[in-house]
C-alpha cells in the first residue's frame, strides 16, 4: 500500500511532558518534501460531552471555573473516559451524574469529532441525554468547581449566537443538535 503523498513519516516519538489529564508528545518527523523537523501535540484520552434534556425540554447546564481563561464558563457536562467505563455511553452517564447529580432515562450518540486535530489527538463523543432528573448530589473531582443550572434550549442557543457561551464543545454539541433537528 502506497502512503498518501501528504503523509508525514514519524521517525521518533517521546513524551516531552506529562501531568494529570494529558501528555505533550514530541515527534521527529519527515515531511513529504524530505525535510526533517519536530512536531509537538497534546495527547489526552477521549472524552464525552452530554447535552442533557429534562422531561420539560430544558437543558441541564454547568457553570465552571476555567483557570486557563480566568473566568466562569457556561456549558455542558464534559469529561474524560476512565478505565472503569465499560463503553462510551457508560462514560457519558457517569460524567452526567458526577457533574450534575442527574441521571438520564436514555442516551443517544449525536456525533464524534476531533475538535483540535491540528494540535491535539483527542476525540470528543457527543451524546444527547433525555428525561434527565436529579437523583443524587454532585460528585466532583478535587479540582472541579461546578454549579448546575437549567435553561430553556432556545435560551441556550441564543447565548451561543450572542457569544455569551464560548466553550467550544458546548457550541459544537448544541449547533450540531440544532442542525440535525431543524
Amino acid at each position: 500500500m502506497t502512503a498518501d503523498p501528504l503523509a508525514w513519516e514519524t521517525l521518533e516519538r517521546r513524551v516531552a511532558y506529562t501531568c494529570p489529564g494529558f501528555d505533550i508528545i514530541n515527534e521527529s518527523v519527515q515531511l513529504p518534501d524530505g525535510t526533517e523537523t519536530e512536531f509537538d501535540y497534546l495527547s489526552e484520552p477521549a472524552s464525552v460531552c452530554i447535552l442533557p434534556f429534562t422531561p420539560d425540554g430544558d437543558v441541564v447546564c454547568i457553570e465552571e471555573w476555567r483557570q486557563a481563561v480566568d473566568r466562569i464558563s457556561r456549558g455542558l457536562p464534559v469529561g474524560g473516559i476512565e478505565p472503569d467505563d465499560d463503553d462510551l455511553e457508560a462514560a457519558a452517564r457517569r460524567e452526567l451524574t458526577e457533574e450534575t447529580g442527574h441521571e438520564a432515562e436514555r442516551l443517544e450518540p449525536l456525533v464524534t469529532v476531533e475538535p483540535a486535530n491540528g494540535i491535539a489527538d483527542v476525540s470528543l463523543h457527543v451524546f444527547v441525554a433525555y428525561d434527565c432528573r436529579q437523583t443524587a448530589a454532585q460528585q466532583l473531582d478535587h479540582n472541579e468547581s461546578i454549579r448546575t443550572t437549567t435553561v430553556a434550549f432556545e435560551d441556550l442557543l441564543e447565548a451561543i449566537v450572542d457569544g455569551e457561551i464560548r466553550d467550544g464543545r458546548t457550541v459544537l454539541a448544541v449547533s450540531y443538535y440544532q442542525l440535525s433537528n431543524p
